[in-house]
């Protein structure tokens, strides 16, 4: 197979690249995600907008100064401390052991040089985890789990970080961060609704129906003032997902277009054996249920693996 290499050594791919300290672009998925949450960010603009004018009103600071800071927060993703942090503690992430590191550091820089990105721009973290498995997250954060970096060649290691950078190029990782974050405040006023919600069962009868029947015209009324475009956020996490499927695909694309597509296709091929022997018989179908699969954010291998093989098969 033309491009083809032994399993041990990494692919090579003729030609010259140009060298960027980064290549950070949004493709359509990413878009795609910061719209879908657009209805929760703008739930969280209004919770801040509620709790800064409290805050303002109780501490005598101006109150757009304390809405400004949080709007102005999303950056932080991409400041290195903040990284660190957020590696460390939200990612439970560590940094490579020498030893690690005289392995992984030479593969990373081979896929970032091939992919035209220079790689010290990113930091490369290790999750301690006996799954094969890596991430991209923030704005340079690449981790790799142990056991893919004990496991793996040095091409199929190629290969999932060609995956990995995928993200971080296309602006998936990114995107996901800053939608969650902004997501947040509203998430978090939700839960504490649905908790008081829970000790209505407390309250008297005739002041339970009450605020049962005014929180229902309340709905109704805007229901019907936003033609039905309310009830648009319970269908949100079945269209984050399949966007969240989708970019993992082109993070696929990605990594093939690096000459990365047959050791990719060998990790799959692994990682399929291993769900099968992983997987009890009477619990196959409650995990391939259809709102199971409807709410996964990774296409199931076999996609994945027809994807990868048509790239190969348009590049004969």
């Amino acid at each position: 197979m033309p491009g083809s290499a032994p399993d041990d050594d990494l692919p090579r791919r003729p030609g010259r690249v140009h060298i960027a300290a980064r290549q950070r672009g949004v493709d359509l998925t990413a878009l795609g995600s910061l719209a879908l949450h657009l209805p929760h960010v703008a739930a969280s603009l209004a919770v801040v907008f509620v709790l800064s004018y409290a805050l303002g009103h109780l501490s005598n600071l101006p109150w757009p100064l304390l809405s400004g800071c949080w709007v102005l927060s999303g950056a932080l993703i991409f400041h290195r401390p903040c990284e660190r942090i957020l590696a460390r503690w939200l990612f439970g992430l560590r940094y490579p052991t020498p030893e690690e590191d005289r392995r992984l550091r030479p593969v990373w820089r081979e896929v970032a040089a091939r992919a035209g990105v220079d790689g010290n721009a990113y930091q490369l973290w290790i999750e301690e985890s006996d799954e094969i498995n890596a991430m991209a997250a923030a704005g340079h954060i690449v981790g790799v789990t142990r056991h893919s970096l004990r496991t793996l060649t040095p091409a199929q290691l190629g290969g999932v970080l060609a995956h990995e950078l995928g993200h971080h190029t296309r602006g998936h990782a990114w995107a996901s961060l800053l939608s969650l974050w902004y997501a947040l405040p509203a998430r978090l006023a939700w839960r504490l609704l649905l908790r008081l919600a829970t000790r209505l069962g407390r309250l008297p009868t005739g002041a339970a129906a009450v605020l049962i029947g005014t929180a229902g015209a309340v709905l109704v009324a805007l229901a019907t003032a936003t033609y039905g475009l309310i009830f648009l956020p319970l269908a949100t996490p079945y269209l984050v997902a399949a966007v969240s499927r989708r970019s993992e695909l082109r993070a696929d694309e990605h990594a093939a277009g690096l000459g990365f597509a047959p050791q990719l296709m060998a990790v799959l091929h692994q990682e399929r054996e291993r769900e099968v022997a992983a997987t009890a018989p009477g619990l196959a179908f409650a995990k391939d249920g259809t709102i199971a699969r409807l709410l996964d954010s990774h296409p199931d291998v076999h996609t994945r693996l027809h994807h990868l093989q048509a790239h190969l098969e348009s590049r004969r």
